[in-house]
């Protein structure tokens, strides 16, 4: 059964978009992720093109992030204060994103970008998650205990100026690193399509030593507000949101991650970040053999605009 996307300008089979985000939704409640990073590639692969994706995608983030959003808001597990000031560098990356965006369209070297972009994030991530779980497997099989960091040590980053205090998560810290971290998540999300949680959470942590306990309702606030805001400016800046896309995705993602939640619960923690890491190195190799490979059709036509 065909079904026409009207800005990607094709048909495509719509049980085959509805299964991407039932597969994607399953991944994204199996391993608490937006799930954006692996939606994006997959919807390339299938011939969408990589910039009405991107600008597709955001919305359907948005809405899967929503209801987890509600529930936190509801346990009372968000730093608002935090989250304000991650939405400063956030709204901003968003905004210099859209027009990074818009700019290389416009010159036709966006499908690079992402491309490129998606190799080495994707390479890096996969790496440093199959190496962990690895590690952490080992851990298991020896009978030892994990190395945990407390959340209020202190390293270079807490010497920098203008420090604010934050009280529903206990840190007193500058809030420069605060603002480059929401920019670096508004721009994953503008130009590549991501929620960028699997970046953010350990960020928070790591860095800048958030509670674990507010560190998922505070990132869900500031990737739901930049994807939300994302779309807005995609739609009203680009033009290539497709809302028919965005729907069947939406439906497919949100029964999908009722199953993936089920599944995750009986599975071992360091086997899910072992099985996340084999699946997001074997998409970003596939993205690096895309762009060594011969396309079927070496050329492209463009309509060049005179004056």
């Amino acid at each position: 059964m065909q079904i026409y996307l009207p800005i990607a300008d094709m048909s495509v089979n719509i049980f085959l978009i509805l299964g991407l985000g039932l597969a994607v939704g399953f991944l994204s409640g199996m391993f608490g992720i937006g799930g954006g990073f692996l939606m994006t590639p997959l919807l390339i692969f299938i011939g969408v093109s990589p910039a009405v994706v991107v600008a597709s995608v955001s919305p359907q983030i948005a809405a899967s992030l929503f209801t987890g959003f509600l529930a936190h808001l509801r346990r009372g597990t968000i730093d608002f204060m935090l989250g304000g000031m991650l939405l400063v560098g956030g709204v901003a990356g968003t905004i210099f994103g859209t027009w990074v965006f818009t700019l290389l369209r416009s010159v036709d070297q966006l499908d690079l970008l992402i491309a490129l972009s998606y190799v080495t994030m994707l390479g890096i991530v996969g790496v440093l998650m199959v190496t962990e779980g690895l590690r952490a497997i080992n851990r298991a099989r020896r009978g030892g205990r994990a190395d945990l960091r407390r959340p209020g040590s202190h390293t270079w980053i807490h010497g920098l100026p203008l420090k604010m205090r934050f009280k529903r998560s206990r840190i007193y810290i500058s809030v420069i690193p605060v603002w480059v971290i929401g920019l670096i998540i508004g721009l994953l999300g503008s130009m590549l399509g991501i929620g960028g949680g699997f970046m953010l959470v350990p960020m928070l942590i790591y860095l800048l030593r958030v509670p674990t306990i507010t560190v998922i309702g505070t990132g869900m606030m500031l990737t739901l507000t930049t994807m939300v805001a994302a779309t807005v400016l995609h739609a009203v800046a680009n033009h290539l949101v497709d809302a028919v896309l965005a729907l069947v995705l939406m439906i497919g993602g949100v029964i999908g991650a009722q199953f993936g939640v089920r599944a995750g619960q009986n599975m071992r923690g360091e086997w899910l970040r072992l099985l996340l890491g084999v699946l997001v190195l074997l998409v970003g190799l596939r993205f690096a053999v895309s762009l060594v490979l011969t396309p079927a059709d070496p050329y492209s036509v463009r309509v060049v605009r005179t004056q």
